[in-house]
């Protein structure tokens, strides 16, 4: 989940499905209650820790955080190697984004319709909020500000309850993928230096500052929206999955301008190139959908 949530297009909640722990998931997200913590208090004695231990299974704690650490570690990993390419071919990165956005969009469009007034607007709104933001992240330099940072963590984070839908597509949208990926690099590389011998503390906080900021907006928001989307696709599901479709279409700005910017000649082998990138990212989705065809959004 944490690999496929680490690139704009593929879906953690879809890798969900397909190991069969999604409903586990939602299930386990939709207790999770802080007042929990309370037991906290109580762990010097044998009832309060009976009490604390019963109240994390209930909750599904165990399942969580284990599955939360494999995540991590993937997420860890994958973020270094999409840093590189990002930085050292930038056009046909974009490309494969653009291929992965776009098939994803295909494949999830099999499972909404436009056919009342409603969904038809949800589906305008969608495209139009993603065509605007998306033109304005790839036209200017995003804020990373630490607000901005929270704010994304908390969205992105909700994509990986929504099957189809990644949090790294949310973060390209909001400017903030790139500087994530190199934040998370450059700090697991300065706390590695820290076991090393090369000591970098003031860097190292720093950073830190920043992906703690991101974790507590994630946290907050899967315990805060779990529950919304819940709600809204329980009750407005073809709508809710017709604006985040939307979105995704909208959404291809950005690869499309990304991809113009940063191609200074096009040529056959250029031009062969990017389609070749874009072609692997939208197989890439296909392939997965192949495997995912019995299983319902």
């Amino acid at each position: 989940m944490g690999a496929a949530d680490s690139v704009p297009g593929v879906s953690g909640g879809t890798i969900a499905l397909i190991t069969g722990i999604y409903e586990r998931l939602i299930g386990a997200i939709a207790t999770l209650d802080p007042r929990a913590a309370r037991h906290l208090l109580r762990v010097h004695r044998t009832s309060g820790r009976r009490a604390l231990k019963s109240r994390l299974c209930a909750m599904d704690v165990p399942f969580l955080v284990v599955l939360g650490s494999g995540v991590l570690t993937a997420l860890i990993l994958v973020s270094r190697v999409m840093h590189v390419a990002l930085a050292e071919a930038r056009a046909l990165t974009f490309a494969f984004f653009f291929g992965l956005i776009g098939a994803s969009a295909v494949v999830l469009y099999e499972h909404v319709s436009v056919r009342t007034g409603g969904r038809i607007a949800a589906a305008i709104a969608g495209f139009a909020i993603a065509f605007y933001v998306s033109g304005v992240s790839a036209g200017t330099e995003a804020s990373h500000a630490l607000p901005i940072i929270f704010v994304a963590g908390a969205i992105a984070i909700t994509a990986m309850i929504l099957p189809g839908v990644s949090g790294a597509f949310f973060l390209v949208l909001f400017g903030q993928y790139d500087h994530l990926t190199s934040v998370l690099k450059r700090f697991v590389d300065r706390l590695v230096g820290l076991v090393t011998g090369d000591p970098a503390i003031a860097e190292v906080i720093e950073l830190g500052t920043t992906v703690l900021t991101f974790g507590i907006g994630a946290i907050l928001g899967l315990l805060a929206f779990a529950r919304v989307v819940q709600w809204a696709l329980a009750h407005y599901r073809a709508a809710t999955l017709t604006f985040l479709v939307s979105l995704m279409v909208g959404a291809l700005r950005l690869p499309v301008i990304e991809v113009l910017d940063h191609t200074s000649v096009w040529t056959t082998t250029t031009t062969v190139a990017t389609l070749l990138a874009g072609g692997i990212g939208a197989l890439a989705v296909l392939l997965l959908d192949r495997y995912t065809q019995t299983l319902a959004y």
